[in-house]
């Protein structure tokens, strides 16, 4: 059973299960991974975070239910998980643009949104610089941001940066490091379910200075990916990439440890000539 099936059976459990209770931990044993690691190669892969696709799911079929039946709203609006009328018409109203019970009148616009299916397309037109390297613990020095994720993860990342960069602790940072790869890195730990903790850190065997931590990153096969571009673009396409064409075809999964967002020293991270490298953990696929 390869990748891209996986995905689809865990969608074929939460299709089933719209009127119902979804519970993630079954999708993700479905999946073969953990929840956290199943919600953040769904928004990948499909573009969309999966409450969002969820919401519009049963928002889609409870429209279609009120258009072609007698069902009371409010009996429409528990079988697809309100507890109220009043909450159930505030999310049909943001995502439909009109409130449940103008449906039945006839002659409104609704929205539709079908099913989605994991499928593997082959274009071939724009390579995937990679390398695959093993290598020994090493220690890290920095800060350390403990957030909830994934639906966090894009303004609290994104803010940590700048507020390290305007106290002055990014060049800091920058001074302390010593390892190789030189620079400073965000390093990315999944902690639970929807918690992760994110480290601004340098690679240094030095003295912890007073405000930050040290962690011994264990020894690891790393999958090394060479990115070019504006970070704040070219990072999320770098892991849509990864998640949506290099893992389903590779001999590798994902190790679900530490992964890495490798910034070195040289070069402005805004230009479109900027170098920089995605490391994720990866242990040989017994399933293909």
């Amino acid at each position: 059973m390869d990748y891209l099936q996986r995905m689809n059976d865990a969608l074929d459990y939460i299709e089933n299960n719209l009127d119902g209770e979804i519970d993630y931990k079954i999708a993700a044993n479905l999946a073969c991974c953990s929840v956290y690691y199943f919600q953040r190669m769904f928004s990948f892969i499909a573009d969309i975070t999966l409450s969002d696709y969820i919401r519009r799911r049963r928002m889609t079929l409870a429209a279609f239910e009120l258009q072609n039946s007698n069902v009371k709203i409010i009996d429409v609006a528990i079988k697809y998980g309100y507890q109220s009328p009043d909450s159930f018409s505030r999310a049909f109203q943001n995502l439909h643009g009109i409130i449940p019970s103008k449906v039945r009148k006839g002659g409104v616009s609704l929205k539709a949104y079908p099913r989605i299916s994991f499928h593997i397309s082959i274009k071939g037109d724009d390579e995937m610089n990679y390398r695959i390297e093993r290598k020994e613990a090493f220690k890290i020095i920095g800060i350390k941001k403990h957030f909830k994720a994934p639906d966090e993860s894009g303004i609290v990342v994104p803010e940590f940066w700048v507020e390290l960069y305007r106290n002055g602790v990014l060049q800091d940072l920058s001074d302390l490091s010593s390892g190789i790869p030189s620079g400073v890195h965000g390093f990315i730990e999944v902690l639970g379910e929807d918690t992760v903790d994110y480290t601004i850190a340098c690679i240094s065997d030095d003295e912890v200075p007073e405000g930050m931590s040290s962690q011994i990153i264990p020894e690891s096969t790393w999958a090394i990916f060479e990115v070019m571009g504006p970070v704040k673009t070219a990072m999320a396409e770098a892991w849509k990439r990864i998640f949506s064409e290099w893992l389903p075809t590779s001999d590798y999964k994902h190790a679900e440890s530490i992964e890495i967002e490798c910034f070195p020293n040289a070069g402005n991270k805004h230009d479109d000539d900027y170098k920089f490298e995605v490391w994720i953990p990866v242990v040989k696929n017994d399933n293909r």
